[in-house]
């Protein structure tokens, strides 16, 4: 943190942002617990790009009385930008006849045996250029930001060769370079198996050949750990491998079934676990021994409405930071929206208003290893915020399926 602070040392702000309502700083938070920090009348000073101070209205101007620029919040809420940790942004297609599909009584499992799921989405993505993806990708980070998300994790994984995974990769690479939202790549090789490749082939080529060839363009692993997809005993040695070869590591588990994973994930450091619909209170030890973030995307059994979503509330007893993410893909949650998680988090996942809003911020950015530069407003991180066009933070939920943000703040520009 003291590298950042340098950067904003001096006496004067490049911009202020006065007269919220209240200002949630979420530095009082305690893994998702509840306490948001909140500032009456608050306001924030940024330097650089980023955060040199916060305090109340009256404060901020008196220490900063030459800002010329200032940003009224109006009596709005203002807080820090939302971090969705777990997306599949990158991808070509859509699969909304799956959708219909499913309402019919197909479950998604069985699609994705038929041939359909992640598998059409492959299809899609190995037939689409470098500059197709590229295009669409853009269009979903503005979405995105118009809606209050700051930072974005994306995915590859529907490639399933290595032609189309680097692809993938390479345009995540594009976008961090050419968007002004903050992009972390996760390598996601191990979504499920190509119906052209041997299983034996194909866990060899992961397990060995992808994993130094895709190291410097991705930070994470990840491994989908599921019936139909990969064993317990597979994702064990696929993370293993990674985890040599110098990747930080990501489980998808527990989504259908409760294999086991979360606990093998958490023994080997794993930095989150995601879905969690299905986990014993074992495995919930020792990711809370590891520090490992459950990630919850309650998007998924919203859309695919499978009935049994992640519960919070065993995950925060435990001691285990509770994060939200919207898992954005085409096939079990298309969503751009970090306020419609947190409404799903407050009606179905046994969050509070003030659980839900840390679990999008503070603790999304511990999943992605990010917590010491984004997901609360301190002085040093940068300067992600967004104002709402409401008082409260539990007006979130209350006003679910509108998008509140009046502006979305990156590094203290209004995107």
């Amino acid at each position: 943190m003291s590298g950042l602070l340098d950067k904003v040392s001096g006496t004067s702000a490049d911009t202020i942002i006065i007269n919220s309502s209240q200002l949630l700083t979420l530095e009082k938070d305690n893994k998702g617990t509840g306490a948001l920090g909140s500032i009456k009348n608050g306001a924030v000073a940024i330097k650089n790009g980023l955060i040199l101070e916060t305090g109340t209205t009256s404060e901020i101007r008196k220490s900063y009385p030459d800002c010329s620029d200032v940003i009224d919040a109006d009596d709005s809420l203002v807080m820090p930008g939302f971090v969705d940790c777990h997306t599949h942004l990158v991808f070509a297609g859509e699969r909304s006849n799956e959708m219909e599909q499913r309402l019919g009584g197909k479950s998604y499992l069985e699609i994705l045996g038929d041939g359909g799921g992640i598998h059409s989405t492959v299809r899609a993505t190995r037939a689409a250029s470098s500059e197709k993806l590229f295009v669409l990708g853009m269009e979903r980070l503005d979405r995105m930001a118009m809606n209050g998300t700051t930072t974005v994790e994306i995915k590859s994984g529907y490639g399933l060769n290595e032609e189309t995974e680097l692809k993938m990769l390479q345009v995540a690479a594009q976008l961090r370079r050419e968007h002004p939202l903050d992009i972390i790549s996760t390598y996601l090789g191990a979504h499920t198996f190509p119906p052209d490749q041997s299983r034996e082939e194909y866990l060899k080529w992961l397990s060995g050949k992808s994993l130094q060839l895709f190291k410097k363009e991705a930070e994470y692993f990840d491994i989908f750990c599921e019936e139909g997809a990969f064993s317990l005993e597979e994702t064990k040695k696929l993370l293993e491998s990674a985890k040599t070869a110098g990747f930080k590591l990501k489980v998808h588990g527990g989504q259908f079934n409760d294999l086991g994973s979360p606990g093998v994930a958490a023994s080997l450091g794993a930095v989150s676990v995601d879905h969690l619909e299905n986990i014993s209170n074992e495995d919930m030890d020792l990711m809370a021994e590891a520090g490992t973030v459950a990630v919850l995307l309650p998007g998924v059994p919203f859309f695919l409405q499978s009935g049994k979503y992640p519960d919070a509330e065993r995950f925060l007893k435990k001691g285990i930071p509770a994060a939200l993410a919207t898992d954005f893909n085409p096939g079990s949650c298309p969503s751009y929206s970090m306020q419609m998680m947190i409404t799903l988090g407050v009606f179905y996942c046994s969050m509070s208003a003030a659980d839900a809003v840390a679990a999008g911020t503070i603790n999304a950015a511990r999943a992605i290893n990010r917590e010491n530069e984004i997901g609360s407003l301190k002085a040093g991180k940068k300067g992600d915020l967004i104002i709402l066009d409401i008082k409260n933070p539990e007006e979130i939920p209350y006003y679910f399926g509108t998008n509140l943000v009046k502006k979305t703040i990156k590094s203290g520009k209004i995107l």
